[in-house]
């Protein structure tokens, strides 16, 4: 488990590194900001602001020119003496503040001097263009730039342009721009404080940092050029991240033909910001946002419904009602980042199978988009698809390196234990082999086990007899045979000695239970019975291909060993070593002259003691083996019990 840990870490730095990397060229921000507008979409679609997805502000009124108003009027623009009669209309119902989102620089005969008349009233403010200038530090400040009306007040003049995003989009807003000479005030945020000045609200330095804008309640903290997931934002001037209050109405909408024709009730003006302004197509005064792509016919917003949104937030942020965006620092996004990198590396180590690591997969994305939307509730923008990214390569590293690791260690287990094994011993070692290897090689352990020694009779003389390569060939069919029965009996082929082998049972899984060292010996026993019988086939088929008919000594004994690694890196193998291999070595070949059958099958009492009967034996005595110093208790195998 601490190693897993480990190579999570280490896996979710990585990860984070290149991801980061990625991000800082902005090579995730188009990502990240079609997750932002769906997240804005998702937000109102399913009312998680407790409001419906257009609830008007009660506080502003829009007087937008329609198509069929400029089809009524004959003109692709009011005439002065027709806005004129709005606005004195307008006034009289007593508004608190009117915004004009219409250029009059120059005039819109006839008229003039009624407008001129009306742009007086201290509750009106003018727009201005400030061109490409307008948050942006890079362009020109003199292009398209259209001023205000003539003579006009500075104090009542808001400049209407919008910061757009490199996709088109508006999402942000931009509260004051900087030219050569002078500071500018957005026509939105002149707006919220005209309407926020007889409650005593003025703008004034953020307690938090005096270099940000504190507005009753609220402090809004600009953008910055690695804000949420904006990585190679402008942000000159003083933007936000603008927050929509609605879909499409975030104020009430009457058209200019109704003020005009006095066709408005009072209640709807009286103290309230009105916005006046164009929202017929032909005006191309339309621009998109994130509904855009949720939208099925109108796609666009007009710009004075645009502002309408802007002052509606600002107004919010003032009073409480809805908090700006806040955003991380760079060191915590990365943290964020990393932790789901590391996350996401331990799953992929703790989880094995392949149907729970898909689901695991897809239960990190949900996460990871769920934390982000949640967040994104709580006013909080944070990276979504920078996490989410580095969590799938996190993953898939760390599946990448446990499949490699796999490879490398089955290849280790199978070289230390060969391919002769039955399929439920290796499944057994292969399910175990985080626990049995260790540094690349399997510990040295003490178990009891049984122990199986074959060998030819007389194989030297046959030898002699044939070609080498008969010989070679004659012997493989030999030791194939010879194999099979010995996987079929749950046993480990640990060596080949030349015509002979030596098998295991009981190996490299420790037996635990006394039931289990019972179940080894019965099957090594009953492994060389079946050899017997294997043989006499075998000898059958050589009589008729003119070959020697062979027999075998079989040795088996029951005792401790100790089991592990020998040698190497360079040269490895599983060695099998103690006192209990030496006597079933001396069991096969002790009094060889003795060979009563096909295959003679010697055992120690060790042995007999473990099988209960289950065998019908012979007794040998007490015999003397080479090299042991004690007598040893032999029996003879004659077949099994009836």
């Amino acid at each position: 488990m601490l190693a897993g840990l480990k190579a999570a870490t280490v896996t979710g730095l990585a990860i984070t590194g290149l991801v980061l990397g990625l991000r800082q060229v902005g090579g995730l921000e188009p990502l990240e900001l079609r997750i932002y507008d769906r997240m804005v979409r998702l937000r109102f679609r399913d009312g998680l602001l407790g409001d419906s997805p257009d609830s008007p502000d009660p506080r502003l009124l829009v007087v937008e020119i329609t198509e069929a108003d400029i089809q009524t009027l004959q003109r692709a623009t009011p005439s002065d003496e027709t806005l004129a009669r709005a606005i004195a209309q307008l006034q009289q119902y007593q508004p608190r503040v009117i915004g004009l989102d219409l250029h009059r620089d120059v005039p819109q005969e006839p008229g003039h001097a009624q407008l001129q008349a009306q742009l007086q009233a201290d509750n009106l403010i003018a727009i201005a263009k400030l061109g490409e200038s307008a948050g942006d530090s890079r362009s020109d400040p003199s292009r398209n730039r259209i001023p205000p009306p003539p003579g006009f007040p500075p104090e009542r003049v808001g400049f209407n342009d919008f910061v757009i995003d490199r996709d088109g989009v508006i999402r942000r807003s931009l509260l004051y721009a900087h030219t050569d000479t002078e500071t500018h005030t957005s026509l939105s945020l002149r707006l919220a404080l005209a309407y926020l000045k007889p409650d005593d609200i003025r703008p004034r330095p953020s307690a938090a940092n005096p270099e940000d804008l504190q507005l009753g309640a609220s402090a809004f903290v600009p953008l910055q050029a690695h804000s949420g997931a904006y990585q190679r934002l402008d942000s000159s001037g003083y933007q936000t991240l603008l927050n929509y209050r609605a879909r499409q109405n975030p104020a009430r909408r009457i058209s200019l033909s109704q003020v005009l024709s006095q066709d408005i009730s009072p209640e709807w003006v009286q103290d309230k910001i009105v916005l006046i302004g164009m929202t017929a197509p032909s005006g191309k005064d339309l621009f998109y946002t994130p509904f855009s792509a949720g939208e099925q016919v109108s796609h666009q917003m007009p710009g004075v419904v645009v502002h309408a949104q802007m002052v509606s937030q600002f107004l919010d942020a003032a009073t409480g009602a809805r908090s700006p965006f806040w955003f991380w620092q760079e060191w915590q996004e990365w943290l964020w980042i990393w932790g789901w990198a590391t996350v996401s590396g331990a799953v992929a180590w703790a989880v094995r199978h392949p149907i729970a690591l898909g689901l695991s997969s897809v239960g990190l994305l949900g996460l990871i988009g769920g934390a982000g939307f949640g967040l994104f509730l709580q006013q909080g923008w944070v990276p979504t698809v920078a996490p989410a990214i580095a969590s799938m390569m996190s993953l898939g590293t760390v599946v990448a390196y446990r499949a490699q690791q796999s490879h490398r260690q089955q290849q280790m287990v199978m070289t230390l234990l060969g391919q002769n094994t039955s399929p439920e011993i290796a499944d057994a070692l292969w399910n175990a082999r985080d626990r049995l290897l260790a540094s690349g090689k399997l510990p040295g352990q003490r178990l009891v086990a049984t122990m199986l020694f074959t060998d030819i009779k007389g194989f030297s003389t046959i030898s002699e007899q044939m070609p080498p390569e008969a010989l070679l060939e004659w012997l493989n069919e030999y030791l194939e045979a010879m194999t099979h029965e010995i996987q079929q009996h749950h046993g480990i082929i640990n060596k080949f000695t030349g015509d002979g082998l030596l098998a295991i049972f009981g190996v490299p899984m420790p037996r635990l239970e006394e039931r289990e060292v019972d179940e080894d010996a019965y099957q090594a026993i009953a492994c060389a019975l079946s050899m017997g019988k294997r043989l006499e086939q075998l000898n059958q088929i050589w009589q008729q291909r003119s070959l020697p008919p062979i027999q075998m000594r079989v040795g088996i004994f029951t005792g401790p060993v100790v089991v592990g690694s020998l040698g190497g890196k360079e040269r490895m193998e599983y060695g099998v070593i103690g006192d209990s291999v030496n006597t079933a070595s001396r069991l096969e070949s002790c009094l060889k002259d003795r060979q009563v059958d096909l295959c003679r099958v010697l055992i120690a009492e060790e042995t007999l003691m473990h099988v209960k009967g289950k065998f019908q034996v012979e007794s040998w005595g007490p015999l003397a083996l080479s090299g042991k110093q004690q007598l040893v208790e032999v029996y003879r195998v004659i077949g099994y019990a009836t």
